[in-house]
C-alpha cells in the first residue's frame, strides 16, 4: 500500500472519528516558525516574512501564489499567512470547483468587507487545474482585493497560470524538504501533544526508512509514520522498528506527477543521460517512470527523438532500434514493455554521438526564416507538363547517373544560400565515413 492510500485510509478514519484528524493535519504548522524546511522563504526579511508581519499593511494584502512539489508546505502556508490577522478563510480546491463556487466566495467576500470589513483570504488549491476562462474569473476580486488570493499548485506556473494573475501576484518558490528536515518533522510528531505525544519510540533504522520513501514530501512520511504507529499499536509494541514500518508501507511510491512538472523533468533527464551517455543514470530514471506508471509509447517516443537529435548518423542502427522499440511496447505493453525500453535505452545510452543532423536542419530552418530563400535554379525545375521548355525549366539539367562518378558539377541551392554549408559531420563512430564523403562530394560539385 502506498502513501495515497494511506492518506486516503486515513482520511476515511477521520469521517467516522470527526474528533481524529490524520497526523499530518494535526501536525501542521501554527507559525512560521514552525514550518519545516523552506530556509529561504523564511529568512529574516524575506517577502513571505513580510507578508505575514505586515499586519494590515500593503502586504498582508498581496495575492500569493505558492508553487512546489507536493508535501512541501503549499497549504500550511496558506493557513499560516490567513492566520497571521483575523482575517476570514476560505478554501476551494479547483479539481472540485468551478467558477460558479469562485464567484460565490468573491460575492460572500465584499458582502463581508462591507458588513464588518473584515477580510478574505481564498485558497485555491491545485490552481493549474483552472482552465484560463476559469482563471480570469479571478481577476476582478484580485485587482480590486475584494479576496486576498493564496493559489497553490505543483506546475510551473509561467506555463499553467494565466500572465495577468501571475503579474499580480508574489509567486513563492518551494523546495522539497531535505533528509534533515523531515527528520525534525518525525522527532517532532513523535513527541508532540498533537501528534504520538510520546507514547512510541522510534527506531533510528525505522527512521532512516521513513525519510527514504518521504522523498522530501512532509506529508508522506507523517502519513506512512501514522500508519506503521497504528501497526506498532496493535501489535502491543512500545517502539516503531524497521520491521513494523516496512510492514506498514510496503513499497515506497515513486514521487512522479505524469500529469505535471515531474512528468517533463524525469523525461528530460532520462534524454540528458542518454546525451551524456550515463548508462546507468538513464536506466534510473526509466525505471522511475516504469514504476510512477508512465506510458511506454510516450518513453518509446522520447527515445526515438533522441536517436535522431543526440546520435544521428554516429550510429546510423540507433533510430531503427528506437522505432522497433517503439513499435513492440505499442504491441505488448507493460511490464513485457520494460524488457524493450531497457534494451533501447541501454542501446543509445552506448552509442557514439553526433548532433550533426539537428544543428543542420536547425541552421538550414534558420536561413529560410530570414528569407534566405531565392527561386529554384531554372535547371531544376519540373520540365514535364506543356509549355515548360518555353520557359526554360529543366534546360540545362544534367543526369548525375550518366556521370562515372555519379556526382555533377551543377548549382543545386538558390543563389542566395549557394555556397553554404549546413551539415557538418563529427568524426564520432560511423559518421567518420561521411566526414570523409561529404568533403569529397562538395569539391566534385564545385567543378574541382
Amino acid at each position: 500500500m502506498d502513501a495515497d492510500l494511506f492518506t486516503a485510509a486515513a482520511e476515511d478514519r477521520q469521517a467516522r472519528e470527526p474528533g481524529r484528524s490524520p497526523l499530518a493535519v494535526r501536525m501542521r504548522p501554527r507559525t512560521l516558525d514552525e514550518v519545516a524546511g523552506q530556509k529561504k522563504l523564511l529568512r529574516q526579511g524575506s517577502p513571505l516574512r513580510r507578508l505575514v508581519a505586515d499586519v494590515g499593511g500593503p502586504a498582508a494584502t498581496s495575492s500569493v501564489i505558492l508553487w512546489g512539489p507536493p508535501g512541501t508546505g503549499k497549504t500550511t502556508l496558506a493557513y499560516v499567512i490567513s492566520a497571521a490577522t483575523d482575517r476570514r478563510f476560505v478554501e476551494l480546491s479547483a479539481i472540485t470547483a468551478g467558477v460558479k463556487e469562485v464567484r460565490a466566495v468573491i460575492e460572500s467576500a465584499r458582502r463581508e468587507m462591507g458588513m464588518t470589513g473584515r477580510e478574505t483570504v481564498l485558497f485555491l488549491d491545485e490552481i493549474h487545474r483552472f482552465s484560463k476562462a476559469q482563471q480570469d474569473s479571478l481577476l476582478p476580486a484580485v485587482e480590486n482585493r475584494w479576496v486576498t488570493l493564496i493559489a497553490a499548485t505543483t506546475e510551473n506556473p509561467y506555463f499553467s497560470v494565466i500572465s495577468p494573475l501571475l503579474s499580480r501576484s508574489l509567486l513563492l518558490t518551494l523546495e522539497s524538504l531535505t533528509d534533515d528536515d523531515i527528520r525534525e518533522l518525525l522527532h517532532r510528531a513523535v513527541a508532540d501533544e498533537r501528534g504520538l505525544a510520546g507514547a512510541l519510540t522510534l527506531h533510528q533504522d525505522a527512521e532512516e526508512h521513513l525519510v527514504r520513501i518521504a522523498g522530501g514530501d512532509a506529508r508522506k512520511a507523517l502519513t506512512a509514520l501514522e500508519a506503521a504507529a497504528g501497526t506498532a499499536l496493535e501489535l502491543g509494541e512500545g517502539e516503531i522498528s524497521v520491521e513494523i514500518t516496512e510492514q506498514a508501507v510496503d513499497k515506497a511510491a515513486v514521487r512522479y506527477d505524469r500529469d505535471g512538472d515531474q512528468h517533463y523533468d524525469v523525461a528530460s533527464a532520462l534524454i540528458k543521460s542518454i546525451r551524456g551517455s550515463d548508462v546507468d543514470a538513464a536506466l534510473h530514471y526509466l525505471a522511475r517512470m516504469i514504476e510512477a506508471g508512465e506510458d511506454p509509447r510516450f518513453i518509446a517516443r522520447r527515445l526515438m527523438i533522441s536517436a535522431s537529435e543526440d546520435i544521428g548518423l554516429a550510429d546510423p542502427n540507433a533510430l531503427p532500434i528506437a522505432v522497433a522499440a517503439a513499435q513492440a511496447v505499442a504491441m505488448i505493453g507493460f511490464p513485457e514493455a520494460a524488457l524493450t525500453l531497457s534494451h533501447a535505452t541501454i542501446a543509445l545510452a552506448l552509442a557514439p554521438k553526433s548532433n550533426s543532423a539537428t544543428t543542420a536542419i536547425g541552421a538550414a530552418l534558420a536561413d529560410v526564416r530570414k528569407g534566405l530563400a531565392g527561386p529554384v535554379p531554372p535547371h531544376l525545375r519540373d520540365g514535364h507538363y506543356a509549355g515548360a521548355k518555353k520557359l526554360g525549366h529543366a534546360q540545362g539539367y544534367v543526369y548525375p547517373h550518366d556521370l562515372p562518378e555519379g556526382i555533377a558539377a551543377q548549382q543545386y541551392a538558390p543563389d542566395a544560400i549557394h555556397g553554404r554549408h549546413y551539415y557538418e559531420p563529427t568524426r564520432h563512430g560511423a559518421e567518420a565515413r561521411y566526414a570523409d564523403v561529404v568533403e569529397w562530394v562538395r569539391g566534385k560539385l564545385q567543378g574541382d
